[in-house]
């Protein structure tokens, strides 16, 4: 019995929440006495998992695996977890996590929990906290079957240094043909990502136009945060529909929030609930977000947003 914690990647560099992945995962090891595997796919260096606590390292390097592919990704990770003998899988709260995890679930006849926010409670039977009803509230779920898949809610546990000197295992896996084709992949270039970022800074109709977003990504570069806006904001062409957040769009559980002119309609606030911390600043003081919001700002965007960024922007210059 081995705990397999699968880390998502990017341009062959573990994803931000790989670490958070590894650390609960090697926590949950400690609780269940036995030992941490971790498993890369096309990642050339392993020292930053390292510091985490692995006992093995599984490196699968397969060209056939360059672009991520649900069914494929979910075939090498039964692999895995059949020749190491896993009984539980620790996934992140990525896209790629969630859209693998229940085929995963089927070929390995494992249950499956999304949103853990905590390590077990219990472990026979085998009981996590989770969040539930679009992050409104949590309950305490049970997984019964002998194998087990977990993915984490986003940010919802620290990363733990536990340095090691793992066993690296070259693996080799027989990769199955994906029937998905792709033409041609567009990302946004240097900009931080809604899925990695600590900080969101999103706006609403409040701005007026895409003519004003420009205080919006200032205060977004000074707190080296990523955008985002609201669903009305997308549909009309304003910002692009990468960057909608909410229940419609992209949940958004980061460290830090901020609402600028945006009322909160209610798959908004369910989309964005988990973050940690919300501060709304808008000019109609019975918005509705500032019923969820833990730190308010009755006041005009256009004056606020400039000013804080400056406020913060001295406050930074006096502290390096």
């Amino acid at each position: 019995m081995s705990i397999l914690a699968y880390i998502e990647s990017k341009n062959k560099k573990p994803k931000k929440n790989s670490f958070e992945v590894v650390s609960y995962a090697k926590e949950l090891s400690k609780k269940l006495s036995t030992e941490l595997i971790v498993l890369t796919i096309n990642i050339d260096n392993h020292s930053n998992l390292e510091k985490y606590g692995p006992n093995k390292i599984i490196s699968v390097n397969d060209i056939a695996l360059n672009n991520f592919d649900a069914k494929t990704y979910a075939d090498v990770v039964s692999q895995v977890a059949t020749k190491f003998s896993i009984s539980h899988i620790v996934l992140g709260g990525g896209v790629d996590s969630k859209y693998m995890a229940p085929m995963l679930s089927v070929k390995l006849d494992a249950g499956y929990l999304s949103n853990v926010v905590e390590l077990p409670s219990n472990v026979e039977p085998f009981t996590v906290k989770r969040t539930s009803f679009s992050n409104k509230s949590f309950c305490d779920a049970s997984i019964l079957s002998d194998n087990k898949i977990i993915s984490l809610a986003s940010n919802s546990f620290s990363t733990i240094e536990n340095p090691s000197n793992p066993e690296i295992i070259d693996f080799q896996v027989k990769a199955s043909n994906s029937n998905i084709k792709q033409n041609s992949i567009d990302l946004v270039q240097g900009k931080v990502t809604i899925a990695d970022a600590d900080v969101v800074v999103s706006a609403g109709r409040g701005l007026k136009g895409p003519e004003n977003w420009s205080i919006i990504e200032d205060l977004a570069e000074t707190l080296g945060a990523a955008t985002a806006c609201s669903k009305p904001v997308s549909d009309l062409g304003w910002r692009p529909h990468s960057e909608h957040v909410g229940q419609t769009g992209k949940p958004v559980s980061t460290n830090l929030y901020i609402a600028i002119g945006i009322s909160g309609a209610i798959q908004h606030l369910a989309g964005v609930s988990s973050s940690k911390v919300k501060v709304v600043i808008n000019s109609d003081p019975e918005a509705p977000f500032f019923k969820a919001a833990d730190y308010g700002v009755v006041g005009d965007a256009f004056e606020v947003v400039p000013e804080l960024n400056e406020k913060i922007k001295a406050f930074k210059a006096e502290n390096n």
